[in-house]
Order: C-alpha cells, then sequence, then structure tokens
C-alpha cells in the first residue's frame, strides 16, 4: 500500500514540485490549497495524468481550528499521513517600525502558527505507525535575514527551532524531522522582480542563476525517502551557495 504526504501551499511553484516528485515515488498526495483552487486542481490532473494519486483539499492557516479539520479531512480520505511537508507561507514587505501588530501575525499564522498545529495534529499517528517524515520549508531569510521582511524571516527562523525540537521529541519513534531552507527560486513570488535588483542578486550567488522548484523538490524527495532514515534536526539551505556560515 502508497503511503500519504501532505504538502501544505501545493497548488503551485516550489509545492506542486514538491507534490509531483513525491507522487512519482509513489506518494498518494493530499494537495492543499486556500485561494488558488484552479491551479490545485491542475496539480492533481498533472500527478493523476502520470499515474499518480491526488486529492485537493482547502483550508484557511489564519484560522487555527481548520489546520487539525484538514489532517483528519485528509486522513479520512486517503490513510494516515506518512510525510508532512509544511510549505505553505505568506510574507509582508515594510520597515520593522512600520509593521503593524496585524501584518506580523498575519504571517505567523500562516508560516509557522499553522507548521505547529499541523505537527501537533500529526505526530501521534506517527509515532503509533514508528514511521513518519516531517520536513519543513523554510528559508534562507531565517538564516540570514531578509531586509524590509522582519515577520516573515522571524517565521522561518522559528521554523527552524521548531524542526530541532520535534526531532529530539520524536525520534525515539523513528519519525525524523528536517528543515529545507530555499534561497531564491524561481516563482511567481518573484517573477516581477526589478532587473537591477535581480543582477544584484545574481552577482552574490556563487552558482549565478536562481534556482528552480523542482530543485527544492529534489531535497524534499530525498529527505521523505528511506535513504534518509538517519537523519534528523538538520537544516539544508537549497541555495546555490548564497547562504555560507
Amino acid at each position: 500500500m502508497s503511503m500519504v504526504a501532505l504538502v501544505t501551499g501545493a497548488a503551485k511553484g516550489i509545492g506542486r514540485a514538491i507534490a509531483t516528485a513525491l507522487a512519482r515515488d509513489g506518494f498518494q498526495l493530499a494537495v492543499h490549497y486556500h485561494t488558488s483552487q484552479d491551479a490545485a486542481r491542475e496539480t492533481v490532473r498533472s500527478i493523476r495524468a502520470a499515474g499518480g494519486t491526488a486529492e485537493a483539499f482547502c483550508a484557511d492557516f489564519s484560522l487555527p481550528d481548520q489546520i487539525p479539520a484538514l489532517v483528519k479531512q485528509v486522513e479520512a480520505s486517503l490513510g494516515p499521513i506518512h510525510t508532512l511537508v509544511c510549505n505553505a507561507g505568506t510574507l509582508k514587505t515594510n520597515l520593522v517600525a512600520m509593521t503593524s501588530m496585524d501584518d506580523w501575525r498575519a504571517v505567523m499564522a500562516v508560516n509557522l502558527d499553522a507548521a505547529f498545529l499541523l505537527t501537533k495534529a500529526v505526530t501521534r499517528s506517527m509515532a503509533k505507525q514508528r514511521a513518519g517524515r516531517i520536513i519543513y520549508i523554510a528559508s534562507d531569510a531565517g538564516l540570514a535575514g531578509d531586509l524590509l521582511r522582519a515577520a516573515y524571516s522571524a517565521s522561518k527562523a522559528g521554523l527552524l527551532g521548531l524542526a530541532k525540537t520535534v526531532a529530539r521529541e520524536l525520534a525515539p519513534s523513528g519519525v525524523t524531522v528536517n528543515a529545507v531552507c530555499p534561497g531564491i527560486i524561481e516563482t511567481d513570488m518573484i517573477r516581477d522582480m526589478p532587473e537591477t535588483r535581480r543582477q544584484k542578486q545574481l552577482e552574490v550567488i556563487p552558482l549565478n542563476r536562481f534556482g528552480k522548484p523542482e530543485e527544492v523538490a529534489g531535497v524534499v524527495r530525498f529527505l521523505a525517502s528511506e535513504d534518509a532514515a538517519w537523519i534528523t534536526g538538520q537544516t539544508l539551505s537549497v541555495d546555490g551557495g548564497l547562504y555560507t556560515k
């Protein structure tokens, strides 16, 4: 019997690439979306067209009650979740001094609180199965900070701490927990980046290009596999060398 993977924010971009990659490895995919229903349906359609299994599930992560409800819906439809990929995210751009509490909380709710609540919702089942993978899609912004994005950077840094703690707690059950930190990836988020800023960004990336969603997905695919069964509590940057300690 194939295993179930829940990928949040899987309608497009990095999330779609992750869902597609896991489907190729035989996972049944729960494709989460909030507002991008048509895009989520396209993700499901493409997975099914390739011979995989996928269903779309809607949840608004700004509403905490919808998060455990999402997990229950997925389990009722597809079965116990083996792999949870927390990819859904949002950002607000502003100076710290101009960032409102509402904006701060909006970013934290989707980027960090939702990952915490999803983790709470799946840990008992994973521990009972004595198998599972939790993978947080963080960001290099959580390692180095990102100008004008204090809430985003803080939320992504929070995921790194959450990953280390949950990894320790679940290790006796054989469940692994890791974080992936993408750098600048060619997605809708940077499509309108001014050319002058694009060139400046490229200058500081040793590999001299932006990443592809599929390159992030490849790392997630590995972490979800049996080949990564002895890797837990780790943070891996996928950024062309942008962030080096």
